[in-house]
């Protein structure tokens, strides 16, 4: 009897189903024409009526115009603020306090199908890192913090805490609406009012917070929020009746920042910039890995200053590393934001895709081998394929400079202390990653790399209670857990 033989098929891992489209519905959402200043408990016009218009990075389409506040409206706006600081929020009890920022919370998750889809629509990001990350963690800082607001004794024994008083923040426009809730619910909190400015090209999430604010019942001028672009921060920062700036932003307005308080008795935190290490070892989940480095760069299209933009891989792994990453970005959609297919949505301006195009071109001209994605892109809207290079050196601007996009630059090590020092020459310092399945070189590495958060074995996850920060040229201070009241209080 002949023998039967049997040939198993080879499987194609590159090649992806052609999704039909899955767009998430716009009709539950209400954008105004025209948005006001939020101060005092009310929408307020510009002192001086300019306004600026928002668009639909993905679209290219105007979205709404936008107040723009000059130096008159920051004091109009710091005003109100003390204002409700000294007649009302500092002399509440906390434990009502606490219900205000509860009820926020609240009041977030209810609407939170609302936040996302306007998220994606500002901001470019794909809608479902707005649905599943971005608005329920914002909902968790409120809800955290309410927690903390009645038991600021337990929180620092021994100490006799107050609020500083008026906080000025200013926030990026990467993750607008939970760079709102890590800036405005510590403060609140801690019994501080707050004047919030968000970034210029995500503005609509922070207005629509302020509705949100409105309807809570929250005393009016407890929380402002203006609009506007670098002067309007300026104005905030430099206005004598702040008593405190937080600021998420880059690295060289930090400067400016710091140079521009210093000899004030300003209280003062910065999270700025990043260049993060992502670390795979040998004995590495590999295909976990992968899929946690392509988390870490490219789903949120680099636009987080904790993005793992500098991967270094050990040298017995690297070929089958690269080859799996390869593979895994010609699996990724570019594409609407608001299809919930949509892997990687739009970079979120013109002069951030012309940045990121700047960096790549870069690369290739030092010499770096770059490989990209053959996935379409839309030919409307900003949009970029993700790229990773390699034959990366340390000396090599991609690897240095942080791009804020979808670009991963590779390098490989040998030994445990190459990488570290790799790891930590950078002037950054915000975050890293260590893949491996031995805890003792996991703990080894967390304790010589100069980060100020560590993941293992996973990337990109937050959580309120702990506390977000970096080291270096990556700012100072703390955000989120219980670390995220300090900077709010004087404790004596």
């Amino acid at each position: 009897m002949k023998k039967q033989t049997t040939t198993t098929p080879k499987l194609d891992f590159t090649s992806k189903w052609a999704y039909a489209p899955s767009p998430e519905s716009t009709d539950h959402v209400q954008l105004k024409e025209q948005y006001d200043l939020f101060i005092n408990g009310k929408w307020v016009k510009p002192v001086k009526g300019k306004y600026f218009d928002t668009v639909n990075p993905a679209t290219e389409k105007k979205l709404a115009s936008v107040a723009e506040a000059t130096q008159e409206d920051v004091d109009k706006a710091v005003k109100a603020a003390r204002a409700a600081y000294e007649n009302v929020w500092s002399k509440m009890p906390a434990k009502e306090r606490a219900k205000y920022i509860y009820r926020i919370a609240r009041m977030i998750q209810e609407r939170a199908r609302e936040f996302a889809v306007i998220e994606s629509m500002d901001g470019g990001k794909a809608i479902r890192e707005s649905r599943d990350v971005d608005v329920p963690l914002a909902a968790a800082h409120f809800f955290y913090y309410a927690g903390w607001a009645d038991k600021l004794e337990y929180a620092f024994p021994g100490k006799t805490v107050s609020p500083v008083g008026v906080a000025g923040q200013i926030i990026p426009w990467n993750f607008p609406l939970l760079m709102a809730a890590w800036k405005i619910a510590p403060a609140l909190a801690t019994g501080n009012t707050v004047v919030l400015k968000p970034a210029e090209t995500t503005p609509l999430t922070a207005l629509k917070l302020a509705e949100i604010i409105k309807e809570s019942g929250l005393p009016d001028g407890v929380v402002n929020i203006i609009t506007g672009a670098g002067a309007t921060g300026a104005a905030i920062v430099n206005h004598p009746g702040i008593d405190k700036i937080a600021f998420t932003g880059s690295t060289d307005v930090g400067k400016l920042i710091q140079k521009a308080i210093a000899g004030t008795n300003k209280k003062l935190t910065l999270e700025l910039g990043g260049k993060a290490a992502n670390i795979i070892f040998e004995d590495a989940p590999i295909d976990q890995a992968v899929e946690g480095i392509v988390n870490g760069i490219f789903f949120n299209q680099g636009h987080v200053c904790c993005a793992g933009s500098r991967l270094f891989v050990q040298e017995g792994v690297a070929d089958v590393v690269i080859r799996k990453l390869k593979d895994r970005l010609e699996s990724l959609i570019v594409g609407d934001p608001l299809d919930k297919n949509t892997d990687i949505g739009a970079i979120n301006s013109k002069g951030q895709l012309e940045t990121i195009k700047k960096y790549i071109k870069i690369g290739i001209n030092e010499g770096a081998e770059m490989y990209q994605s053959s996935c379409a892109i839309p030919s409307k809207g900003f949009f970029v394929r993700p790229t990773l290079f390699t034959n990366v050196s340390q000396s090599h601007t991609i690897s240095r400079e942080e791009i804020f996009g979808p670009v991963l630059a590779i390098q490989t090590f040998r030994t445990v202390e190459e990488v570290i020092e790799k790891a930590n020459n950078t002037p950054y310092g915000l975050s890293a990653g260590v893949w491996t399945d031995k805890g003792s070189k996991i703990f080894s590495l967390t304790t010589k790399l100069r980060a100020g958060v560590i993941w293992a074995n996973t990337y990109n996850k937050f959580d309120p209670t702990s506390p977000f920060g970096g080291f270096k040229e990556s700012g100072f201070g703390r955000e989120g857990g219980l670390h995220g009241l300090a900077p709010y209080l004087v404790m004596n």
